[in-house]
């Protein structure tokens, strides 16, 4: 048994922890106390990238900052979905060695709950992570155009600068 958990914890209800309130650190909360130093982290990227979402809302996609900020809150929905996958396909014996439940006849293994859990996580965190890579992916190209732009831009007047010199002197 795990020396943070002072009583046996569910699967299935770690791994809908995990897939509901993961990015705030409940599972953690849930399978180690309150002394958890990372789930308390969970909270801070989470928080950040939902600001960075709420000024895009309000400020159009156009705000630097809460273009920048979202990713933060897709890469924390995303490894918690992995995490709420992990957690319920773990062996009923890993499970048991680590977090001290044990299935008996009264409490059956708790198969079930637990991989509904990883086929939603599986479904929401597939598309939460093409959703990130595709918000990325698209500012990092938008941004290359714009400097490309700009460069291009620059070098046409430098090059009408230079012929309407020549132009001058003939």
């Amino acid at each position: 048994m795990s020396h943070f958990a002072s009583r046996p914890r569910s699967k299935a209800i770690a791994a809908w922890l995990a897939l509901i309130g993961g990015s705030l650190g409940l599972h953690r909360f849930y399978l180690r106390g309150s002394l958890d130093v990372l789930a308390w982290l969970h909270p801070v990227p989470t928080l950040v990238g939902a600001y960075g979402f709420w000024r895009m809302r309000t400020y159009g996609v156009d705000d630097r900052l809460g273009a920048t900020l979202v990713p933060l809150l897709g890469l924390m929905l995303a490894a918690t979905m992995l995490s709420a996958i992990v957690t319920g396909l773990t062996s009923d014996a890993n499970w048991a060695a680590s977090h001290g439940s044990r299935p008996t006849a009264a409490r059956p293994p708790s198969s079930w709950p637990s991989i509904a859990a990883a086929i939603v996580a599986l479904a929401v965190g597939a598309a939460i992570t093409m959703a990130t890579i595709a918000f990325v992916a698209q500012r990092y190209f938008e941004g290359s155009v714009a400097v490309a732009g700009a460069y291009l831009k620059s070098n046409k007047l430098s090059v009408w600068k230079a012929a309407a010199t020549r132009s001058e002197r003939v």
